[in-house]
C-alpha cells in the first residue's frame, strides 16, 4: 500500500517586498518543504504559488559539485546555476576565491576536498549573488572561528541586499536580529503568524508540554 504524508496543509500566506520572515517549528513541521515550494523545487499538488522577482534558494550547500572539476570551474558552474551572468562571474570570481580561503586548492579537483572545504567553496559562491527573493534553510558555516565570523557578516550583508528574505531556523535567539515577522508551523499548518518576539514566545510556550518529534 502507498502511504501519503501531507507535508503542508491549507497554507495561505503573502510576503511583500521589504519583509524578512522567519519560519520556525519542530523537526518535520514543514519549514524546509515550504521553502522548496516557494523555490519551485516542489510543485504543490493543490493551490498556486505566485512569485514576482528572481528567487535565490540557499539550501544544501555541499551538494551539486562536479567532483572531477577543480575549484575554479565549480565556482563558475554553481554561479551559473544561481543565475549569475558570465560577465558577473568574471567580475566576482576573484573575490569569491579570496573569501573561500582555499588558495592553491582551487587548482585541484574538488574530490580531494574535505567536507569543510566543500562547504567553504559553496558558501563563498552562493553568497555572492544579488538576490531579490532570498530563501535560507538553517545556513551553517564550517571552519575555524575567523571564517565563521566572516561568514555571519557575509550572510547579514546578503540578507540586507535582498528585497524579501524567508529564513527557516531552529535558532530562536538569533531570529529577532534577522526577521521582524515569524511564522510558526506545526505538522504542515500555520499556527501563528506575526511579530517575531510574540511568535517565538508562543512556540516556546508550546514546548513546555510534550515536544513533537520528527
Amino acid at each position: 500500500s502507498v502511504r501519503t504524508i501531507k507535508a503542508l496543509q491549507s497554507i495561505t500566506l503573502s510576503i511583500e517586498s521589504g519583509e524578512h520572515v522567519g519560519l520556525i517549528g519542530h523537526n518535520g513541521a514543514g519549514k524546509s518543504t515550504l521553502l522548496k515550494v516557494m523555490a519551485g523545487i516542489y510543485p504543490p499538488q493543490r493551490g498556486q504559488v505566485h512569485l514576482e522577482g528572481h528567487v535565490c534558494p540557499l539550501f544544501e550547500f555541499a551538494t551539486g559539485f562536479e567532483m572531477e572539476a577543480n575549484g575554479w570551474d565549480n565556482i563558475r558552474i554553481r554561479a551559473l546555476l544561481l543565475g549569475m551572468s558570465p560577465r558577473e562571474i568574471d567580475r566576482k570570481i576573484d573575490s569569491i576565491a579570496q573569501f573561500s580561503g582555499l588558495g592553491e586548492f582551487l587548482d585541484v579537483p574538488v574530490r580531494c576536498y574535505s567536507s569543510g572545504m566543500l562547504l567553504r567553496l559553496a558558501f563563498a559562491t552562493s553568497t555572492a549573488v544579488d538576490p531579490q527573493i532570498l530563501l535560507l534553510d538553517e545556513v551553517m558555516a564550517a571552519g575555524d572561528a575567523a571564517f565563521i565570523k566572516s561568514a555571519r557578516k557575509r550572510m547579514n550583508d546578503l540578507m540586507e541586499r535582498a528585497s524579501i528574505v524567508v529564513f527557516a531556523t531552529h535558532n530562536l535567539n538569533m531570529l529577532p536580529d534577522f526577521c521582524e515577522r515569524a511564522i510558526l508551523l506545526n505538522h504542515g499548518r500555520i499556527v501563528a503568524d506575526g511579530p517575531t518576539p510574540e511568535v517565538v514566545r508562543q512556540y516556546i510556550d508550546s514546548l513546555s508540554g510534550s515536544q513533537p518529534t520528527a
